[in-house]
Order: structure tokens, then C-alpha cells, then sequence
């Protein structure tokens, strides 16, 4: 796994650049790019095979298709598992439970508060990779003040999500898939499709403090004496007074102005709530369309890539250091002396899976064990056996034809 900050020199296809010159010479360097390359080769013709299988299970559940089926589908077959196998390549993480309760937990940092029901969900399934510090400087009462807060955000997230039987007619699709980057912890819930926007306590304050002292001293000061006249007109209608009360122009006049003045200062008050929460809106909508990668069918293609990267990386660090440092005699001085590498040459902390590396070059064949040795093939011996892994990837021959 290569989480850290990595030097953007670091894909696969220049991955074989990165290493130090001196360990090998220049013949050497030319041999090990031809093996780099008809290794990510044979990679990339497996992740095709994955990446086939994915879009045809997902064919049945996909909201944008526009292809025609020729035949009956139904469920989402394999998809999921599929997809849990694929993110776990691209070393994603399950959020588990107790981590989104958590961030849900968390205040907000757009001053907003989010409400998900997950009532709407039948299944609600979270992976992230990569966690960061950041710090940003957020400003109140009007900008006078100003403080600088630190907060977590998630690199790379992935959410998908089955919408409950009878609340999808207004969905594009059953399913939703998408993926996003630079989302805050404590700002998940803005990831859901059925999220609305309530009024934190202060927000309602800042409404309703306002809204209750002018309501107050419109009354006492404008309406009272309309309103008495109102209460004894109501009075006499029901019979509790008797005395007749005497109803002039004038007082119809101040009357229906009374009325009309509280029913436009409700109104007022009203289209300040609508404004907030608009406001509130326009804050999600902006933070959502920049954080937005990818959805739907575009998601696990571009996993696919992310994952066939990361395999290759991982195996070319492996080989290459079993190649040119002969101390290396086990996993664990692999694992410390890739990871020491990195922090030395490129000033950056990695978690190199070195498990994975070397199943990946045990099943190429390009690595063998005689205990307690732990040894690469030499690059000519290596591009033998790749280039014979390419060529029985397809058994046509004219032989076998005629």
C-alpha cells in the first residue's frame, strides 16, 4: 500500500526510472524498463478481464445504460462482492459503522446542519483511502473574528448505496455509485443522495431572537390598541360583552392595517429562514461539484486503473530491490529497506504491502525461495518467463486451425 504523498514521476509506466542510476548500467537500465513494461502488460490484460466482468454485472443495475437487454436481468449478481475485491486492490478501507456514527457526530465545518435518512437505504456501504491534516481559517460576526481549525479530511471516498424498495420511483436507478475526493470527516453526510439542510440552534437564534424582540415591539407599540378593539369586537359576536361596540371607518382602517402589518412581518421573518437555508444549499451544491470524481459505471473504471497502478508499483518496488540489494534475504528487510527508500529519497512515509508484492512476483514466477533466501530471477530470465505468459494468454496457433 502506497498511501503517503508519492513523487508524481511515480506511475507505472516511468515507474522504472525512479531508482537509482548507479545500481544497475545503462544496458541494465534499458533491460529492466523491457521487463517493467511486459509486466504492467500482463496486468493490465488481467485488469481488463476484471474490468469486463465488472461492467457486466453491473449492466442490470446501471442507471445510465443505454444499451437494449437481450435478455432477462434481475439483481445485481456478483457486483458487490466484485466491487469489494476491486477497492481492496486499489487500497481502499470499509468505513465501519462506529467511524461514520462518529463523523456524523462531528461538527460541521460549512456552519450547516445535514440530516440523512437511512430508512430511504436498503444497503449503505462507505471505503475511503488516505487521511490528511488540514487547516483552514473560518471567519464570524460579520468577519471581525477569525480562527484557524485543523480537521481531517478523506482523500479518496467511495459510496454505494441501494435505495429501499419504494423509494427509488424518483431515483435514476436502484443503485447509486460515486466517488469523491478531499471530503472532511466531520462532513460525510453531504455524500448522500436524500440529504437536507435543518438549522443548527445558533442559526435558529440568530432567526428567532430577532424575530421575537420586533414582534414584541410591533405589538406594544403599533397593534395594541387595534388588537383590544378586535378582542372586544370578538367579545360582543360571542356574547360575552354586551355593550355594543361602536366599528368607524377610522378604526376598520387601523384595524385591517394592523393585521396586514403582522401577516408582512410573519411574512418577512419567513423569507429570512428560506434565505438561510438557500444560502445553506448554494454552500452544499458548490463543496459537492468540486469534491465530485466520478459516478456510476465511470467509478470502477477508473479503480480499475487506480488498482492496476498500485500492482504494478508494488511489484516493481519488490523486484527491483531483490534484484540489486543481494542483503536481502527476507520479507521483513524488504519491507524496512523499500519503506527506508522512500523516506530518504522522495521525503515521504509510506505502508508498502510487501505481503502482496511478492505474491504478485511468486505468481509471475519471477521471484523463488530456498529458505532462508529470498531471491529475484536475473531481468533476461524474467522477460523469458513474462514474455511466455503473454504468448499462452491465447492458444490460437494456424496449426491448431488446420
Amino acid at each position: 500500500m502506497i498511501q503517503a504523498p508519492v513523487h508524481p514521476v511515480f506511475q507505472a509506466g516511468c515507474c522504472s526510472d525512479v531508482f537509482a542510476a548507479d545500481e544497475l548500467d545503462t544496458d541494465g537500465n534499458n533491460r529492466f524498463r523491457e521487463l517493467c513494461r511486459l509486466m504492467q502488460s500482463v496486468f493490465h490484460f488481467e485488469y481488463h478481464d476484471k474490468l469486463e466482468a465488472l461492467k457486466n454485472s453491473y449492466m442490470p443495475i446501471n442507471p445510465d445504460r443505454d444499451t437494449r437487454a437481450i435478455e432477462a436481468e434481475s439483481g445485481d449478481g456478483d457486483f458487490a462482492g466484485q466491487l469489494e475485491e476491486l477497492l481492496d486492490k486499489a487500497n481502499y478501507e470499509k468505513l465501519s459503522e462506529a467511524k461514520l456514527a462518529m463523523a456524523f457526530e462531528e461538527s460541521s465545518l460549512f456552519k450547516i446542519r445535514l440530516n440523512v435518512n437511512f430508512n430511504d437505504f436498503s444497503d449503505v456501504v462507505i471505503y475511503t483511502r488516505g487521511e490528511s491534516l488540514h487547516s483552514e481559517e473560518q471567519t464570524s460576526f460579520f468577519g471581525l473574528v477569525s480562527k484557524t481549525i485543523e480537521f481531517s479530511n478523506f482523500d479518496r471516498v467511495v459510496v454505494f448505496i441501494k435505495f429501499a424498495s419504494g423509494v427509488d420511483q424518483d431515483k435514476p436507478g436502484s443503485t447509486m455509485l460515486k466517488m469523491f475526493q478531499n471530503v472532511p470527516k466531520a462532513d460525510i453526510e453531504m455524500l448522500f443522495p436524500n440529504t437536507t439542510v435543518g438549522m443548527r440552534v445558533i442559526d435558529k437564534l440568530v432567526i428567532g431572537v430577532p424575530a421575537l424582540v420586533g414582534g414584541t415591539a410591533i405589538f406594544t407599540t403599533k397593534m395594541g390598541a387595534s388588537f383590544v378593539l378586535l378582542g372586544t369586537l370578538i367579545g360582543y359576536w360571542l356574547g360575552i360583552i354586551s355593550e355594543p361596540v361602536s366599528l368607524d371607518q377610522a378604526a376598520l382602517v387601523a384595524l385591517v392595517a394592523s393585521v396586514g402589518g403582522i401577516a408582512s412581518y410573519l411574512f418577512k421573518q419567513f423569507s429570512n429562514f428560506k434565505n438561510r437555508k438557500l444560502a445553506f444549499m448554494q454552500t452544499l451544491t458548490e463543496n459537492l461539484y468540486f469534491k465530485n470524481l466520478d459516478n456510476n459505471a465511470g467509478v470502477f473504471h477508473r479503480l480499475i486503473d487506480e488498482a492496476e497502478e498500485k500492482e504494478c508499483k508494488e511489484a516493481f518496488l519488490a523486484y527491483y530491490f531483490l534484484l540489486v540489494k543481494q542483503d536481502i534475504t527476507d520479507a521483513d528487510t524488504l519491507d524496512s529497506t523499500i519503506e527506508s527508500w522512500f523516506r530518504a529519497t522522495w521525503d515521504c512515509d509510506v505502508d508498502f504491502e510487501v505481503d502482496d508484492a511478492l505474491n504478485k512476483l511468486r505468481n509471475l514466477g519471477l521471484v523463488f525461495e530456498t529458505p532462508p533466501a529470498l531471491t529475484a530471477v536475473d531481468i533476461e530470465r524474467g522477460c523469458e518467463i513474462l514474455d511466455k505468459r503473454w504468448d499462452d494468454y491465447f492458444s490460437y496457433s494456424p496449426e491448431t486451425t488446420s
